[in-house]
C-alpha cells in the first residue's frame, strides 16, 4: 500500500482571502495575495503538516530525536466568476484544476472592508457560495449530458455497464437541474461507487472557511451563530451541502505563520483565541479526505502515518514499507489514551492495554502500533 497523499483545493470568488489563507496554511509566500481579481492564475501547491498534539507527548515519553507529522497537500486555485462553466474569467482552467483535487475548501468572505474590492460589489456569503456551486453543477450537467449521449447506443445494444450508467445519469440529472450538488443525492452503495467514477465537481466533499475580520475573530470562534454572516453560512451549508463551516481570519493566520510558535500563541491569547483556526481547518480537511493517523514511537523518532479510514493492519503496515504488508504477521497495538494513562509501553502491557491484533484488525485513529513481519514467508 503506497503512502496516501491527497489534495484539497482552496477555491472561492476573487478577493475573498484564498491566497492569503494558502500562505498561512503552508507557511509560505508562494501565492500572491493582491487586491484585484485573478492575481492567482496557475495553481500553487504546498505541503501542509497536520497538527497533532499527540506526537509531542509520545516523543517526550520515549525521548525521540525527531518528530514527523502527517501531511496533506493544499492547492490554491484561481478565483471563479459567474459564467465559469461557459468559460468566463479563468473558468475552464479553474474547473480543470479543481477536478484534479480530492476535496474542496471553499473560502467565503464574511467581513466588511471598503478597501478590499468584492467582485460583486457587496458582501453576501450565501450568494457567493451559490454562485460557485452553480458553476460546478452546470459543468457537471454538461458532462453528464455528454456521457448520456455516448451511453444510449451501447445500452440499446445490451451493454450492462452502459445500462447501469444510464440509469444513474437519468436519476442524477434532475437532481442537478434542481440546483443540488451531486454529493447530496441519495444513492445505494453501488450507485455511489459508480458515481465516483464520473469524477463530478459537485460530488467532491467540501468544507467552508468563513473568513472574518481580526476584531470579530474571538467572538465568532466562541459563538459562531452570533456573527450574522457566519451563522448564515453554517445554516446554509448544513442544509444544502451536508458540510461543515469553520471560522478563520486569513489575515491573522498569515501573520501568525511568520511568528515562532511561542510568540504565535501569545498573539492568539491577546486576541482572546486559544488555538489557530488554520489548525482546526487542516485537521478537519484531513478527516474530510477520509484520512486517519496511526503512530509509531521510539528513541529514533515519533511519527504519524496516514491511512484511509477503515484500513486493516496489513494495509496500514504497507504504508511504512511494502515488505511489511507482504510479510505481515501481527500488530502490537495500544490506544494513545491508554498508553498515556499507563505512562509507558511496559506498564501498558502489565495492565493488559497492549494487544496483539491480526490481519483483520481495522486500525483506529491514534493507535500506537509496532508491526511484526517476516519477508521470507
Amino acid at each position: 500500500m503506497a503512502r496516501v497523499m491527497l489534495q484539497a483545493g482552496i477555491v472561492g470568488l476573487p478577493n475573498v482571502g484564498k491566497s492569503t489563507l494558502f500562505n498561512a496554511v503552508t507557511r509560505s509566500r508562494k501565492a500572491e495575495a493582491a487586491n484585484y481579481p485573478f492575481c492567482t492564475i496557475d495553481p500553487n501547491v504546498g505541503m501542509v503538516e497536520v497538527p497533532d498534539d499527540r506526537l509531542a507527548v509520545l516523543a517526550e515519553m520515549h525521548k525521540s530525536q525527531k518528530i514527523v507529522p502527517a501531511a496533506i497537500e493544499f492547492v490554491d486555485i484561481a478565483g471563479l466568476v459567474k459564467g465559469a462553466a461557459e468559460g468566463a474569467g479563468l473558468g475552464n482552467k479553474f474547473l480543470s484544476n479543481i477536478r484534479e483535487t480530492d476535496a474542496i475548501v471553499q473560502v467565503v468572505r464574511c467581513f466588511e472592508n471598503d478597501d478590499i474590492i468584492h467582485e460583486l460589489g457587496s458582501v453576501d456569503p450565501v450568494r457567493d457560495i451559490e454562485i460557485i456551486n452553480a458553476e460546478l453543477i452546470l459543468a457537471d450537467i454538461a458532462a453528464m449530458e455528454k456521457r448520456k449521449e455516448s451511453r444510449i447506443k451501447k445500452a440499446r445494444g445490451g451493454d450492462k455497464e452502459a445500462k447501469e450508467e444510464l440509469a444513474l445519469i437519468e436519476k442524477l440529472l434532475p437532481h442537478l437541474d434542481a440546483g443540488n450538488p451531486a454529493i447530496t443525492l441519495e444513492l445505494s452503495d453501488d450507485e455511489r461507487k459508480l458515481l465516483r467514477s464520473f469524477f463530478l465537481l459537485s460530488d467532491k466533499k467540501s468544507i467552508f472557511a468563513c473568513n472574518v475580520s481580526e476584531d470579530e475573530l474571538a467572538e465568532a470562534v466562541k459563538d459562531p451563530d452570533s456573527h450574522p454572516y457566519v451563522s448564515a453560512v453554517r445554516k446554509y451549508v448544513a442544509e444544502h451541502h451536508h458540510a461543515e463551516a469553520i471560522v478563520i481570519s486569513a489575515r491573522i493566520e498569515e501573520e501568525l505563520s511568520e511568528l515562532p510558535q511561542d510568540e504565535a500563541l501569545l498573539f492568539l491569547n491577546d486576541l482572546g483565541v486559544e488555538d489557530s483556526g488554520v489548525s482546526d481547518l487542516i485537521r478537519a480537511v484531513y478527516h474530510l479526505l477520509g484520512l486517519r493517523t496511526y503512530l509509531t514511537t521510539g528513541v529514533k523518532e515519533t511519527k504519524a502515518w496516514t491511512i484511509p479510514a477503515g484500513a486493516k493492519a496489513p494495509q496500514a503496515a504497507g504504508v511504512i514499507h511494502t515488505d511489511f504488508e507482504r510479510g505481515f504477521i501481527a500488530a502490537q497495538v495500544v490506544a494513545y489514551e491508554d498508553l498515556v494513562a499507563c505512562g509507558s509501553l511496559s506498564k501498558a502491557k502489565e495492565q493488559a492495554k497492549l494487544r496483539i491484533e491480526g490481519k483483520d484488525y481495522v486500525v483506529q485513529d491514534g493507535d500506537v502500533v509496532e508491526f511484526r513481519f517476516n519477508v521470507s514467508k
